[in-house]
């Protein structure tokens, strides 16, 4: 059944709204999750319908090997007159993971810069050899790191996390822990052999270690199966 401008829902007009707007105060577009929190849906599976329906009907377009690669490519009646009055579709207020260059991100230029030892690759997707070699130092801005914890660095290698805005070839800042809260990304060591950056949850004695892809799966480990190594503070991106 036609939408709202003879062709899309309300939803997703809600959508292409949420999207113009994010990419206008962020300069990025949304992820998944936070589309999913603004349109308040039970679950991601419904984003990806309304986004390949916009995508079908030429209101977006998504650029292939890119995270959050998505563009506006044209507005319906409805939103271009909304854009013209301020006014229109208001998304629920929510707390945002960080995206892969947010407004008001910092150059190392801008802030007094901290020498990090870069302890080479961490696996976002399928686990690698524990990290335990540094390879080199990179300069960090010294407002990522917090107190006189130690702090190290890690290339990202894989795309398990991209819904979190960590890509391939990102470096990042890690805090060193052994303890994590529910929902905390961290550096997991597995079996004492695998070290991977994952999402951390506890249920009842055993560890989830959650991607933020839906092309992964989630690994559900015994409680002793699983060391925290440190937990994420700061993600570091060449563009």
């Amino acid at each position: 059944m036609p939408g709202i401008d003879g062709m899309l829902t309300k939803k997703q007009i809600q959508l292409l709204d949420f999207i113009q707007k994010r990419m206008a105060r962020d300069g990025v577009p949304p992820s998944f999750d936070e589309m999913k929190e603004a349109l308040d849906l039970r679950s991601k599976s419904g984003i990806h319908r309304l986004v390949t329906a916009l995508e079908e009907r030429g209101f977006i377009r998504r650029l292939p090997h890119r995270a959050r690669a998505l563009e506006i490519v044209r507005l319906p009646e409805a939103l271009a007159d909304a854009a013209e009055t301020k006014q229109g579709f208001t998304p629920r207020v929510i707390s945002s993971n960080r995206p892969p260059r947010p407004r008001g991100a910092l150059t190392v230029a801008d802030s007094p810069a901290v020498e990090l030892p870069l302890m080479g690759r961490i696996a976002a997707g399928v686990p690698i050899e524990a990290i335990s070699e540094v390879s080199h130092h990179v300069a960090v801005p010294g407002t990522m790191l917090s107190g006189r914890e130690h702090h190290y660095a890690l290339e990202v290698q894989g795309d398990s996390m991209i819904e979190a805005g960590i890509n391939d070839g990102d470096v990042v800042v890690i805090r060193e822990q052994d303890t994590a809260e529910n929902g905390d990304i961290v550096v997991a060591l597995v079996e004492g052999l695998e070290a991977t950056l994952k999402r951390y949850r506890r249920r009842g004695g055993m560890i989830a270690l959650e991607a933020a892809n839906p092309a992964y799966e989630t690994r559900i480990l015994p409680e002793e199966s699983v060391r925290v190594q440190g937990r994420l503070v700061g993600l570091i991106r060449s563009y």
